[in-house]
């Protein structure tokens, strides 16, 4: 009788204490890999390493683990992101669409697409967006680090939420310049219009959630919306200045894995405030730790008894005329006088539309924590900041932490709004056709008003 009465009380445990485990994995390419959004020149060394971290959470009526990874690339797309969940859910015996993968965004970093990346060697171009070996090797490393740590997770009683304004770090790329026209010409770079200008629209919030033993930290997961990007196309693989701030934080507290990944900031760069000199970078990075520390310091604690998990699904039809038919695509990647940028925008293209043309949809998860207290959410790509401020306000009595550059492959997803203002950026990055924006709120209120 005895015995039962355990195992009762052993299964009950599994089902409503959370456990979590954190692992963090080097992902840094070797010296020589080409930086494609660097400019696709050629790494000549590693300024700083660059890293994967992330989280396993389990228990609290959750069911299967939820994971959580942030990597230091430019982005994840299309088979490579499949190929980053599917290994990381056969880690933890979880299921695909349970696996959030966010990709910071850095530009002097790799960009994994394993179907553009073959598509760009068939017609044998210069253009590297990853090694495949290499990736296969990495991904290989990150998913056997998340494995081993699941063996011994650490239980769970407490998550916090805290938030911080972070000054002087972010602006959107639309400013009115003296003309009285507007422009979505604001860079990360910064150029003298976009520095007089104001801010625009922005989400001034940088935002922690955090994982709790008791007293313990175990886990800090913050997130801010704007461009990672301080100076970039050097040749020197770099985190930038988030990375710079993570580790800073993670110094101060070592018993807590720090995380860090960007919100929804295709549209918000650091270009009001960069003059573009060196010495920015480090400025950006105490901006954005000093940020992190006060949400940490701002933080409030809840007991944890409960996790849900939804996902609802978002199909974006590609942009598919003019320079975007497959025949134009492919025209455009045989021609050897086009260089590396063009030609491998050429090949992601027609990764996409060969995603598209399968009829798989995107992924949008959320982990919801406490009956809503407090809500994760991973949006697709280069999402503009609309969209996270729209998904806050459906959230509104909820703590919602957005990550953005989650499936990567459509690239820029803009609102109507810049459509119609001739968004300059959009046709450059963008490989979704326009009027999207109706789909992407109703996948969002779904969500967030269930």
């Amino acid at each position: 009788m005895l015995f039962r009465v355990l195992l009762m009380l052993l299964s009950a445990g599994s089902i409503y204490a959370a456990e979590l485990a954190t692992f963090s994995v080097d992902v840094t390419p070797p010296v020589g890999h080409q930086l494609f959004t660097g400019g696709g020149k050629e790494s000549v060394a590693v300024n700083d390493p660059l890293f994967a971290k992330g989280f396993v959470l389990s228990g609290a009526k959750l069911g299967k683990p939820v994971v959580f990874v942030s990597v230091d690339w430019s982005e994840i797309r299309n088979d490579a992101f499949d190929h980053w969940r599917d290994a990381l859910a056969d880690a933890v015996d979880t299921d695909r669409a349970r696996v959030f993968v966010s990709a910071i965004h850095q530009h002097d970093t790799p960009l994994a697409d394993l179907t553009a990346q073959r598509i760009l060697e068939e017609a044998g171009a210069e253009t590297q967006l990853i090694d495949l070996k290499f990736h296969e090797e990495t991904l290989k490393k990150v998913a056997a680090a998340a494995k081993e740590a699941w063996k011994n997770p650490q239980t769970i009683s407490h998550f916090g939420t805290g938030k911080a304004k972070a000054e002087e770090l972010a602006s959107n790329r639309r400013f009115v310049n003296s003309e009285g026209e507007v422009s979505y010409g604001r860079g990360s770079s910064g150029n003298l219009p976009g520095r007089i200008a104001p801010v625009g629209t922005i989400d001034p919030w940088v935002k922690t959630l955090s994982f709790w033993d008791g007293e313990d930290a175990v886990c800090a997961l913050s997130i801010y919306a704007t461009h990672p990007m301080s100076y970039y196309r050097t040749q020197r693989i770099s985190a930038d200045f988030p990375g710079m701030a993570r580790a800073a934080r993670q110094e101060k507290t070592p018993e807590t894995l720090q995380i860090y990944a960007s919100g929804a900031s295709g549209n918000v760069t650091v270009g009001k405030f960069n003059n573009g000199q060196k010495e920015m970078r480090a400025l950006f990075a105490d901006r954005l730790e000093e940020a992190m520390t006060k949400a940490w310091e701002n933080t409030t604690k809840h007991k944890l008894t409960e996790m849900s998990f939804r996902s609802e699904s978002l199909t974006l039809a590609p942009q598919s005329d003019g320079p975007f038919t497959e025949e134009s695509l492919r025209s455009i990647l045989h021609d050897e006088s086009k260089d590396r940028m063009t030609r491998g925008k050429a090949a992601l293209g027609l990764s996409w539309q060969k995603r598209c043309a399968s009829g798989q949809p995107i992924d949008v998860p959320l982990l919801e924590l406490e009956g809503g207290k407090a809500q994760l959410l991973l949006l697709p790509a280069e999402i503009y900041v609309e969209y996270q401020l729209a998904a806050e306000e459906m959230g509104r009595d909820s703590f919602v932490l957005t990550a953005g550059y989650g499936e990567s492959g459509p690239g820029y997803i803009p609102t109507e709004k810049a459509e119609s203002e001739g968004d300059s950026n959009i046709r450059g990055w963008s490989w979704i056709a326009p009027g999207q924006e109706g789909k992407v709120l109703a996948v969002l209120e779904k969500l967030l008003r269930n």
